[in-house]
């Protein structure tokens, strides 16, 4: 296995990693992905990508990413806007569909839930669009996937 790479800081910012390794070939090998400090760590197969077989799979990972990203950005715009959330609760369903292209993402579907004293709904959507727009994953991500959003108050 090679050596991870170090972190380094660039304007401040550290430079995150993650890795994977692959053993097999495509159809009947497995891996391992994981993050550069150890977070996260997870099996993953052709079964766990392509079919419903156990592991992770890349696109779960992009999920995660935008979940969390996501809600970090929506949790700015809150406290921008003087409120304060009890938690943000997101769910990032991702569609991973042959195209013209090959295998793509090309959907992501941002479901939502806060819990905002004091806050109504039209307000907390409003903060959630801007959020979905301004979130770094969402940036990367939104030239080549459609990204929408569903965002309600918890009841």
């Amino acid at each position: 296995m090679r050596p991870r790479p170090v972190s380094v800081s660039v304007g401040g910012m550290p430079i995150r990693t993650a890795s994977a390794s692959w053993q097999g070939n495509l159809t009947e090998g497995s891996g391992t992905v994981r993050t550069g400090k150890g977070g996260i760590q997870g099996n993953y197969s052709f079964k766990s990508r392509f079919e419903e077989g156990e592991g992770t799979n890349p696109e779960e990972l992009i999920g995660a990413a935008h979940a969390g990203c996501f809600s970090m950005a929506l949790s700015k715009q809150l406290a921008d806007a003087g409120a304060t959330d009890t938690s943000v609760d997101t769910t990032a369903t991702v569609h991973f569909d042959k195209t013209d292209a090959g295998m793509s993402v090309t959907r992501i579907d941002l479901e939502t839930v806060g819990q905002v004293p004091g806050m109504d709904g039209a307000q907390f959507t409003k903060l959630a669009e801007a959020a979905k727009e301004n979130c770094p994953i969402s940036r990367l991500l939104a030239p080549g996937a459609q990204i929408t959003l569903n965002a309600s108050l918890a009841s």
